[in-house]
């Protein structure tokens, strides 16, 4: 035994604490109990104590003892710097535990043991694998399940961590054979217990599991038709993690493996169903598994409508027929949500041809961003957010179905056609219902073979808005959000009259619903729709505004945030049109009434802050007369956020300030100064202490979010009211210059980004040849280049630093052209596929002065220069006129040669070259 022992005094206080915590009612007593607990986790031998209340204390009542089994849990990272003695005494604690008479305490003791197993790893702690496994020939079925239970849940946590050679022998050479054997105990649990734990290896590519692979796929079929629902469930779940990593295993039985397949996702059981689901779900995701899944198709995906009917728990989760907007929302119905701040970011043209962060949809609009171009990041969101619900077969079926939908596009509407009709026009309102939610799913994949039925699927669907039952008119939102961009194409008038106005009509009633459900569908599918339709909404405005401020007396707490977005993103879509006093008028007074009623740590202020940025922007000079009372409440929470952050620093005891009131409020300024300029002057200059300090402390933020938006003001300030940055331009460069990394963390790519744009707009700002500015140009080209040259560096850096090149190259040519030969071709290669726009443009103005000054510099990257010049659709006059010259002193410097290498360039170019430029 261990010679560790507790101290009366000690235990006894934490005992003490353990009998308090179970009085919930108290709040204050509930900190101070936590409060305590947190100071109890400096003592070295805290875990040793909590682990002898647990198995070495049958006096104290169960629920006390399991609690302390509970904090041992919660605390078990502590194990890693206890004492020898402290360690082997919580470690045979807790095994003790694990045979006491009590369940609860076993349970306890259970989760305890898997938690140190995990920390201390297997090999360190051989002991307790052995026992564990040798519990699995206990007499007892009850200890049996209980050491099972253990190690299960050990597999699915760390199944590396147990693929391991522990003093010459793997454990997994004995278990996963003993794990085969017990896949036919004649206990159900047992069964399901191997199942579980044999699957968790198939992806980690365990040796092994894998020289007993048949064996392993032989007893999956033989249990396929067990009785038990828990079991087949796991043999469902072992099916699917085959397909995703040992696809060639499973090929040559697909036929029957498809058919189980097709048979479980019908199982009475939803579990059951659902993991089958899910098989179908991993099929589609794989391309290379394409071919095999093309002929199932028309097996497959009615399978799938039929699963997306919502079930009868389901309706009784959602209570979905209350008109219930005059009902306050629980705290429990906010999500959580999470600000980034501003990233300076490039539209680029088409699809890009190595896989851009940009997923582009059935009309060319530009979806969200995504750090993983593969479609298997679809999020649950693109089908969930319409169900609040946990993930389920619904959704599972939905998600497949658009995935099927962008592998097989028309194959998948053939197939499903009649079925869908069926469905669309059912008397029954779950068919009906489901239809439509089919119909979503599948409208990015199969736009191209939908877009003949639209005519009628549309006005269908607007139709259906008119629907009693509130979850068939949240659906039909949805739905038709998904084929927004249809609706806003500007075909033609009719198109205009038919489509978009109805669908523009219908939403905005939907906004106004007397059930919460179909508002936010209504508002989510409106921010849609603003969207796609950009500048169109214009005419439309008053009504549009009307409906949304009416929603502002209506909505509830949840709804409230969804509504903000949907202002926000109608600002950034029409624009300027906002400017119009009747506009603001409207609009701007609910907007005031919610600024005034909010205190400054709501955070219901956070989302309002977000879309007062995009309407400070769009309205510009009309939003001047309320610049002064949003400036300074701005500036106040900037400056109280600094400090509570300089606080936290000086005692890190307390907690950590949201810095999310700081990252928002600097968005909200950087609006402001795209909005008003110099009009801000009096409100800058005036500030106490003055902004431009305050930024100054922001750009050292410790925290990369609050960086980003810093940087970002400062670009801002720098496009819209430079007058006022340049006297602190010494100070900020060196933070500037500090951030430009090649090779920056994954939280710290945005700052970084908006760092390398705001330094390019500064630049651009001082003028040419400006004596101030040279003393930079060496320190930021000497970061900016490793930067573009960086193989492993973002995209969107690539870019920004490419832009500032170009800009710092414009202003200062005689600095940087020496350095041309080393960028150019990556220079080219970073901007060619950018939309056109102003940025673009002063950044190849850049490059071709640096050209012009150094000629020699661009010799070895002609052709990927000449690729960038005709990518170009409407360069400016300047800018055309600039290629025109270099274009054209090339050829008159060597005709000969210039022929020699135009020759080699690709068909497109040379055509290009000679059609516009005449070279």
């Amino acid at each position: 035994m261990t010679s560790w022992a507790p101290q009366q005094a000690a235990l006894q206080e934490i005992l003490q604490t353990i009998h308090e915590s179970t009085d919930t009612s108290n709040s204050a007593v509930q900190r101070t109990i936590t409060h305590k607990l947190n100071n109890f986790t400096r003592a070295p031998d805290y875990v040793a104590y909590l682990a002898y209340i647990l198995s070495s204390m049958p006096q104290e009542e169960d629920r006390f003892r399991t609690i302390s089994g509970y904090l041992l849990k919660n605390n078990a990272r502590l194990i890693l710097r206890a004492s020898p003695d402290v360690l082997a005494f919580a470690k045979s604690a807790v095994l003790l535990a694990f045979n006491d008479p009590s369940i609860m305490i076993r349970n306890a003791a259970a989760q305890d043991i898997v938690a140190f197993l995990g920390i201390l790893e297997p090999r360190n702690w051989p002991e307790c694998l052995q026992q564990l496994v040798h519990m699995l020939d206990a007499p007892s079925v009850e200890q049996q399940e209980a050491a099972f239970n253990v190690l299960e849940r050990a597999c699915e946590d760390y199944p590396r961590k147990l693929d391991v050679d522990i003093n010459g022998t793997w454990p997994l050479e004995y278990m996963i054979p003993k794990f085969i054997v017990l896949s036919e105990h004649p206990n159900a649990k047992m069964r399901a217990h191997a199942i579980a734990c044999l699957s968790y290896f198939v992806p980690i590519g365990c040796q092994s599991l894998f020289a007993h692979i048949d064996t392993f796929i032989a007893c999956l079929f033989k249990r396929a038709s067990d009785e038990d629902s828990a079991v087949r469930k796991h043999v469902c779940q072992a099916l699917v993690l085959l397909l995703a990593s040992r696809p060639e295993k499973l090929m040559p039985e697909m036929a029957n493996v498809a058919e189980y397949m097709l048979y479980s996702t019908k199982d009475k059981h939803e579990n059951v169903a659902l993991e089958a689901c899910e098989f179908w779900l991993t099929f589609a995701e794989d391309p290379d598994l394409s071919p095999y899944l093309h002929p199932l198709l028309a097996k497959v995906a009615p399978v799938l409508l039929d699963c997306m009917v919502y079930s009868e728990d389901d309706l009784l989760w959602l209570q979905g027929d209350e008109e219930d907007a005059a009902v306050p929302d629980k705290d429990t119905d906010i999500k959580p949500r999470h600000y980034g701040g501003k990233s300076h970011g490039f539209e680029r043209e088409g699809n890009g041809e190595d896989g851009s962060g940009k997923r582009v949809g059935a009309y060319g609009e530009e979806l969200a961003e995504s750090d993983d171009d593969d479609y298997d990041d679809l999020d649950d969101d693109e089908f969930a957010d319409e169900m609040s619900t946990e993930w389920n077969l619904r959704k599972c079926a939905a998600a497949a179905l658009d995935v099927l939908a962008v592998r097989f596009g028309a194959d998948l509407l053939n197939v499903l056609l009649e079925p869908l009709k069926t469905k669309l026009w059912s008397d029954e309102w779950l068919q009906r219902e489901s239809g439509i939610l089919a119909l979503g799913a599948m409208a990015e994949g199969c736009i191209d073979a939908i877009e003949p039925h639209l005519p009628t699927l549309i006005p269908y669907l607007i139709n259906t808005l008119n629907d009693p039952k509130p979850l068939v008119r949240s659906i039909t939102c949805w739905t038709l959000g998904r084929y927004a961009s249809w609706c806003t194409q500007p075909h033609s008038t009719e198109h205009k009259n038919n489509f978009f106005v109805p669908t523009l009509e219908g939403l905005l009633r939907m906004v106004l619903d007397n059930n919460k459900r179909v508002q936010e569908a209504g508002c989510s599918a409106f921010a849609t729709l603003e969207e796609d339709a950009g500048p169109e909404l214009a005419p439309y405005l008053e009504p549009v505004l009307r409906n949304l401020v009416f929603a502002f007396e209506k909505y509830q707490h949840k709804n409230m945030l969804i509504l903000y977005d949907a202002v926000g993103t109608l600002a950034d879509a029409v624009g300027t049109a906002l400017q119009n006093p009747t506009y603001v008028e409207i609009l701007m007074p609910p907007l005031l009434k919610r600024w005034d009623k909010l205190k400054d740590d709501d955070d219901d202020l956070i989302p309002l802050l977000e879309c007062l940025a995009s309407v400070t922007i769009a309205m510009g000079a009309s939003f001047l007369p309320y610049a002064s009372p949003i400036f300074e409440r701005c500036h106040g929470l900037v400056h109280s956020s600094l400090l509570q952050y300089q606080a936290y620093q000086q005692n890190p005891e307390m907690d950590e300030p949201d810095r999310s009131f700081l990252v928002v409020a600097l968005d909200l300024l950087s609006g402001l100064t795209q909005g008003l300029g110099m009009a801000l002057e009096q409100q800058i200059t005036t500030s106490t202490p003055n902004l431009l300090e305050l930024l100054s402390v922001c750009l050292k933020h410790p925290h990369a979010a609050v960086r980003q938006s810093g940087y970002a003001l400062v670009g801002d300030m720098a496009m819209n009211c430079f007058p006022l940055l340049r006297t602190r331009v010494p100070t900020i460069m060196q933070e500037l210059i500090a951030q430009l990394d090649p090779e920056p963390k994954v939280e710290f790519i945005s700052a970084c980004n908006n760092a390398a744009w705001a330094v390019g707009e500064i630049a651009l700002r001082f003028g040419r040849d400006d004596a101030e500015f040279q003393q930079w140009v060496h320190p930021l080209i000497s970061r900016l280049v490793p930067i573009l040259l960086h193989p492993k560096a973002p995209r969107s850096l690539h870019e920004n630093a490419a832009v500032s090149i170009g800009r710092i190259g414009l202003m200062h040519p005689g600095l940087v052209a020496p350095l041309l030969p080393e960028f150019a071709q990556a220079w080219c290669q970073a901007l060619y596929e950018i939309r056109d726009n102003e940025e673009k443009d002063s950044a190849f103005r850049g490059l071709c002065t640096l050209v012009q000054t150094n000629p020699a510099g661009i010799t070895k990257s002609l052709l990927w220069f000449c690729n960038a010049i005709v990518r170009w659709n409407q360069p400016s006059p300047e800018l055309n006129n600039m290629f025109q010259q270099l274009l054209s002193g090339f050829k008159q410097h060597d005709a000969v040669g210039w022929a020699a290498q135009v020759s080699t360039f690709p068909p497109v170019i040379q055509e290009r070259l000679a059609t516009r430029y005449g070279v």
